[in-house]
């Protein structure tokens, strides 16, 4: 496949993840979210929109790195490869989850919980992607840095809430 089409493909998929979370979370920004108690902390909404854009756009490069790092004959190296992928593709899911816990049922303390299983999904991803491209690896650590401030700022939601 042209590597041009890799490139777009992978960076597609990963925007479409922000695409899917969007579906909860857009609906519930002027009414329920917009309604919590909120920590001094927390960043206007307008900003999250361009940071997951940026990120998602991130993502969709590191994974591009990763599928086109090795030729087909490379067998050990396809299989690690596939490895990486799919634990990739498990965090993205999670991603989505996230967005559906907190925006669309409304459950900031499941949220919590899970955003914690993504913050380890993306660490895995790092750590698989690094055995196949640094620049992957690295590419994802803005991610696990965000996520890791979301992970406290849901915390701090549902502590103001509870």
């Amino acid at each position: 496949m042209n590597k041009f089409f890799k490139f777009l493909i992978a960076v597609i998929l990963c925007e479409g993840a922000g695409v899917i979370g969007s579906f909860f979370t857009t609906p519930s920004i002027g009414s329920w979210y917009a309604a919590l108690s909120k920590p001094s902390f927390n960043p206007p909404n307008w900003i999250f929109a361009p940071v997951w854009t940026l990120l998602f756009f991130l993502m969709g490069i590191s994974l591009y790195l990763v599928w086109s790092a090795f030729p087909k004959d490379a067998e050990g190296e396809e299989i690690k490869k596939r490895t990486a992928v799919l634990v990739f593709f498990q965090q993205l899911g999670l991603n989505i989850l996230w967005s559906a816990l907190f925006f669309g049922l409304h459950n900031p303390l499941l949220a919590f919980i899970e955003i914690i299983a993504l913050w380890f999904g993306i660490l895995m991803t790092i750590f698989y992607f690094a055995k196949i491209s640094k620049a992957a690896a690295w590419l994802l650590v803005p991610y696990i840095l965000w996520v890791s401030f979301a992970a406290f700022l849901n915390l701090s939601i549902w502590c103001l809430i509870v």
